[in-house]
């Protein structure tokens, strides 16, 4: 999937301009340019910024379709070891608000 125009896609259904999304999320207008025009690839700290400029869950913006997202493919592709399977299975079953808990303590042991 190509974020970028997945992102532009739900700006515009929501009828927001690159200039609203700039002014919600603190990214600059003609860096939301590059990432909506696939130049650049938003790391996961900026997909969360553009997550809430948009009012939308994070997956969301990874996740075309209705209802829960389908399990990732890349475990059953990629030899990830049993952990890994078993983490990926783990945040699947997820609620959102776990998710975002999960996402959130993430964002913090790594910053340390």
């Amino acid at each position: 999937m190509d974020v970028g125009k997945r992102l532009r896609q739900l700006r515009e259904v929501k009828g927001l301009s690159q200039g609203d999304i700039e002014r919600r999320s603190g990214l600059l207008r003609s860096y939301i340019s590059r990432v909506e025009g696939g130049y650049t690839a938003p790391s996961l700290a900026t997909l969360d910024k553009f997550s809430k400029a948009l009012e939308v869950e994070t997956y969301q913006l990874l996740f075309q379709g209705e209802g829960k997202p389908a399990a990732p493919k890349v475990a059953d592709q990629v030899n990830l070891g049993k952990p890994v399977k078993r983490l990926v299975k783990c945040f699947e079953s997820m609620s959102s608000t776990n998710r975002r808990l999960l996402m959130s303590m993430a964002e913090k042991l790594a910053k340390h």
